[in-house]
């Protein structure tokens, strides 16, 4: 079996990070915040690629499954208001939708008030893919998860929301 060397890299990339960042002239504060950008990036781009392991063997892509999850949670949502929400181009999502019409896990219908605007619907195969997305998405958290206290959970939760709602007013 081979080692796990994800601690030695940790080290060696928050040594190298020390090296880069701590300049003559800059204080301790702009460095941690420069490390704190790089770690929710990274944080960021790891759990996606994980998650996207994870969802391989249902035969869903990246950007379906995010779709997928936002559609779950906003059935009837308008198409355009979903690219808006997704920050994507119009004629991208249309591309996705397309493509989870086709394998029949979301149905298009039309605006009853405006039969030009298109609400997008789960279809009943997709709530079985929820179904093995949030088991998926259990089984990861529990390992990003691992060593948390309920406490420092919450306390994380909530850093993470002031930094998003901080953002979204930029």
């Amino acid at each position: 079996m081979a080692k796990d060397n994800s601690a030695d890299l940790v080290e060696a990339e928050e040594e190298e990070f020390e090296e880069l960042f701590s300049m003559p002239g800059v204080s301790a504060m702009d460095t941690l915040d420069l490390r704190i950008g790089f770690l929710l990036h990274d944080v960021s781009r790891l759990r996606r690629s994980a998650f996207d392991q994870l969802m391989k063997p249902l035969g869903v892509t990246r950007s379906q499954w995010w779709v997928v999850a936002h559609i779950s949670r906003n059935e009837g949502i308008m198409q355009r208001e979903l690219a808006t929400l997704l920050d994507i181009g119009k004629v991208t999502l249309g591309a996705i939708i397309d493509r989870l019409e086709t394998s029949g896990l979301i149905e298009r219908k039309s605006n009853p008030d405006d039969r030009r605007v298109w609400q997008i619907y789960l279809a009943p195969a997709a709530h079985d893919l929820i179904r093995e997305m949030r088991k998926a998405e259990k089984k990861l958290n529990r390992t990003v998860l691992k060593g948390f206290s309920p406490e420092e959970r919450a306390g994380l939760a909530d850093m993470l929301t002031r930094v998003k709602k901080n953002l979204r007013k930029e």
